[in-house]
């Protein structure tokens, strides 16, 4: 969960990528890596389970976005259990998994951006990001913010038209509220793509 690269090499590859138009994220887990990389211009920090209050301070003066994958850090209790020849890793991830939300909750009401992500493909199935959404209203965010999180917040973060004249008709329309719950979220009435409904 340490630092992987110097404080200068992380600098120059994230200058590299934004020089190419690209955004430029990374999975932290633990907390050393984090100052570096916010500082060497990061755009957003996936899990972030490790953030102080002095790294929050940090991601607001940087400007540097939030996904926390709540539903991925409700593994970290198993994996802290299968961890025994680790006691020390194992504790490590017993302490993230505590104090994950109290600071997740202090990022969002210092300001900083959260969006949701699952971080699927690995221990989580593809297709539960509407279980983000709900975890998202635990932190402290309304059931639109965490809706808002997914979609129209996060695109415009991610610079992509909304709804606006001109912009491509990417759409999920549903006939009850899908701020109600993952029920709803996850079952679009209609879903249209550039224009297509599928």
């Amino acid at each position: 969960m340490a630092p992987l690269w110097s404080d200068g090499v992380l600098k120059a590859a994230i200058d590299a990528a934004h020089a190419h138009g690209a955004r430029v994220t990374a999975h932290v887990f633990g907390e050393d890596a984090l100052p570096g990389l916010i500082t060497a211009g990061i755009d957003c920090i996936e899990h972030g389970t490790g953030i102080t209050d002095d790294v929050i301070a940090l991601m607001r003066a940087h400007g540097t976005a939030l996904v926390p994958t709540l539903i991925n850090i409700d593994n970290f209790p198993g994996i802290a259990d299968s961890a025994t020849r680790y006691p020390t890793y194992a504790a490590h991830m017993r302490a993230l998994y505590a104090s994950a939300r109290p600071r997740i909750a202090a990022a969002g009401e210092a300001g900083v951006p959260i969006y949701a992500g699952t971080d699927a493909g690995g221990g989580i199935a593809h297709g539960r990001i509407a279980d983000e959404v709900a975890a998202l209203t635990g932190v402290g965010m309304s059931p639109t913010e965490a809706v808002g999180a997914a979609c129209w917040d996060a695109r415009a973060w991610l610079g992509r038209p909304g709804l606006e004249h001109g912009a491509p008709a990417d759409l999920l329309c549903y006939t009850a509220d899908p701020r109600t719950g993952p029920a709803v979220l996850n079952r679009p009435d209609l879903v249209m793509l550039r224009g297509a409904v599928f």
